[in-house]
């Protein structure tokens, strides 16, 4: 599961030796980043080296493609597009595993590669977010639970975006209702949630942190303003679009609490929630990969301010 966070981490590192250069300390610090990487693999793996069944089977557990493209009812884009196209009984399972890995690879690529052109705290911190996210979304073999892999990486970056932080991870937690509920644990859940909802209320302040800059989308505003210059009113299409969200989340949970789905339909609710959440999951994959791909220039802006 960690391939979730691990490419942010070579990108970031690989970005560094290149800014030293590689014909001089960048090329050192390359060598000893690698012979500890191979070294921490090798003594991981040495225990299960000893007989080529145990091996395998390892990787059988680690990669357990027999289980399917995902797992019961999950917000990614597969599960989704299976209500209109059944994709398991349609494609072999090769076919599958590398329409899963392109689609994954190419919408984490972006962020990976200014990650590597431009190394830096931020650009790490969101690029682990875009990336969790592209493989929760794309990836094959993926279960409800995983969006915390993307959750994690998200309230790293709580204090620069505190409003749409807070909404993802309410939209992350919503993504697990039917989990939720067939483990009886909605009330837990229902408490737990608000506490969290008020405390960054209270303590980041989220309602009065959506402008542009607090967005970190003021660079991407000025530069499509060049060519649309009535576009001022992205921050209040968020507000609106959070809004909507949040009716939208606590409807379906009391129609899921309170009514009895029909009988032609019986995972009716269990197929909306997820479908609802993969739309805003992948409404934040592209916010996010626009704060990144816009962050240099917001960084050249305030420096020509200073």
């Amino acid at each position: 599961m960690e391939l979730y966070h691990s490419l942010p981490f070579f990108c970031f590192l690989l970005g560094k030796c290149l800014k030293k250069g590689l014909r001089g300390k960048g090329f050192v610090l390359l060598i000893k980043l690698a012979c500890t990487v191979v070294a921490s693999f090798l003594l991981c793996w040495l225990p299960f080296f000893t007989e080529k069944d145990q091996t395998l089977q390892v990787l059988r557990r680690l990669f357990p493609v027999d289980r399917g493209l995902f797992e019961d009812k999950v917000a990614n884009v597969w599960c989704s597009l299976s209500v209109f196209l059944k994709i398991k009984d349609i494609l072999p399972r090769h076919i599958q595993i590398i329409i899963s890995f392109c689609f994954t690879f190419l919408s984490l690529l972006p962020a990976c590669i200014k990650l590597i052109l431009q190394p830096s705290p931020k650009g790490f911190r969101f690029t682990l977010v875009t990336c969790a996210l592209s493989f929760f979304l794309f990836s094959f073999q993926v279960h409800e639970k995983s969006i915390l892999l993307v959750s994690l990486p998200v309230c790293l970056v709580l204090s620069e975006i505190p409003f749409m932080s807070t909404w993802f991870l309410l939209v992350s937690t919503f993504s697990m209702l039917p989990l939720l509920l067939k483990d009886d644990l909605l009330m837990p859940t229902v408490v737990t949630v608000m506490a969290f909802f008020i405390a960054c209320a209270t303590s980041f302040s989220i309602f009065e942190k959506t402008s542009e800059e607090e967005l970190q989308l003021k660079s991407f505003s000025i530069s499509v303003r060049k060519y649309l210059p009535c576009f001022t009113f992205l921050p209040r299409v968020i507000q609106h679009l959070c809004l909507m969200s949040i009716i939208t989340m606590v409807l379906l949970t009391l129609m899921a609490v309170t009514l009895d789905p029909p009988q032609k339909f019986p995972d009716l609710f269990s197929v909306l929630v997820c479908f609802v959440s993969c739309l805003k999951f992948l409404f934040f994959l592209v916010y996010f990969n626009t704060v990144i791909m816009w962050d240099s220039k917001s960084g050249r802006h305030q420096k020509k301010i200073e």
